[in-house]
């Protein structure tokens, strides 16, 4: 495993027809579901892992926690700015803000980890 090149990444996110808050296809609120913003925020501290893990290894996510502040609308861009608070061996915290504009759209934090595949392999297929 390597060491982040920063402590911070910044992925941008641009909201689709797709991404709002809809169950069982029918639309609830026609603004980014909060479901969106936490499969983006997990992406945007997956680059971490990305830029950190070995060709034998990969990551795993461990925890997401999201607070969904205001809305984002469809067309309208996201920037995902996630930063490290933690690295503790091959466990990896970060913390996210997602932001439109001058407005805060969401926070949230993930947990995940840096694993050998093999051992992956073996933690996955013991659950089956």
């Amino acid at each position: 495993m390597k060491q982040p090149s920063s402590s911070i990444k910044q992925y941008h996110y641009t909201v689709k027809p797709e991404d709002v808050a809809a169950f069982h296809g029918e639309t609830v609120h026609p603004v980014c579901s909060t479901y969106v913003l936490a499969r983006e925020i997990e992406w945007s501290t997956r680059l971490f892992v990305l830029e950190m893990k070995d060709e034998d290894e990969e990551g795993i996510g461990t925890h997401l926690s999201i607070d969904h502040k205001s809305p984002a609308f469809i067309g309208e861009e996201i920037i995902f700015t996630a930063r490290i608070s933690q690295l503790n061996g091959h466990e990896l915290i970060c913390t996210c803000e997602a932001t439109a504009g001058d407005r805060l759209i969401a926070t949230g934090s993930t947990g995940q980890k840096i694993l050998k595949k093999e051992k992956l392999e073996r933690i996955l297929t013991r659950s089956v």
